[in-house]
């Protein structure tokens, strides 16, 4: 409603411009991320109290369900080509490894179907076996890791019919071949997720190196074993014994002279 201010009628309008009823317009997208986010808290927190068959079963109901629609979606991509790869009439004259290599061809060759059941095997054992190994040994590990991926593999094999008359023993080769590339996989991902161990011990190290333009001498320091407790100790021929020139070593030590906090380091040390 508006007012009258000295014969002047003076319309309110909104503060929030887009607003209703007094509230902020929002980024839709946000809403529905923060709700997603909201619901899956709330699923893994239900699903830590259930019992081991139940948080298995459902972690590989659902990881069965995203693997499938994945897979028919590259099936769709890819197109249906296993009728390219149709096996003759005389199919029944074909070698027996020659008939295994085919039908390898038409497993990943196959359609949205074939593609959604094949991924469905593969992530749906793969999610169920880590679940329970995790259950079982209360932590993630490369053993682990390779354990279900071995399983995923040897199932895939079996389901999508790569084995041929051979079909227990490619089963097997599958699975050693998946848990071999999910192992390497998984050491990678660990290796490059943490920093060295032996990072820590030179973090007063790194940061004087860098404020003195000498990074490249890091490696030195590592060699002798020089972290940053030795800082403060730090004399002209233990340096030297690092191969470190005479400029870098008057620098180093000036600057450990002149930081109060080495500084004070070195008056506990003595």
């Amino acid at each position: 409603m508006g007012e009258t201010k000295q014969g002047v009628m003076v319309v309110e309008i909104p503060k929030e411009a887009g607003g209703f009823m007094g509230q902020s317009q929002q980024n839709p997208v946000a809403l529905v991320q923060a709700k997603l986010k909201e619901v899956e808290i709330r699923f893994r927190g239900w699903l830590a109290k259930q019992s081991l068959p139940v948080e298995a079963a459902v972690v590989t109901t659902t990881s069965a369900a995203q693997g499938a629609a994945i897979g028919a979606f590259m099936g769709t991509l890819t197109g249906d080509a296993s009728s390219l790869l149709t096996p003759p009439p005389s199919a029944a004259n074909i070698n027996p490894e020659a008939m295994a290599s085919l039908k390898q061809a038409q497993a990943l060759a196959g359609g949205p179907m074939v593609q959604a059941r094949n991924f469905a095997v593969m992530t749906g054992v793969n999610a169920g076996i880590s679940c329970v190994m995790k259950r079982l040994r209360g932590k993630e590990d490369v053993q682990s890791s390779m354990v279900a991926a071995f399983g995923s593999g040897a199932m895939f094999s079996l389901v999508s019919g790569m084995g041929g008359p051979n079909q227990a023993a490619n089963a097997v080769t599958s699975g050693l071949f998946f848990a071999l590339v999910q192992g390497g996989i998984f050491q990678l991902g660990q290796k490059f997720a943490k920093p060295p161990a032996e990072d820590v011990y030179y973090v007063k190290t790194r940061s004087m190196l860098s404020k003195l333009g000498l990074q490249n001498y890091e490696r030195n320091f590592k060699k002798g074993l020089l972290t940053d407790s030795t800082l403060p100790l730090l004399t002209d021929s233990a340096l030297r014994d690092v191969k470190i020139p005479p400029g870098p070593r008057l620098l180093i030590l000036d600057h450990i002279e002149r930081d109060p906090e080495l500084k004070d380091d070195q008056r506990g040390s003595r």
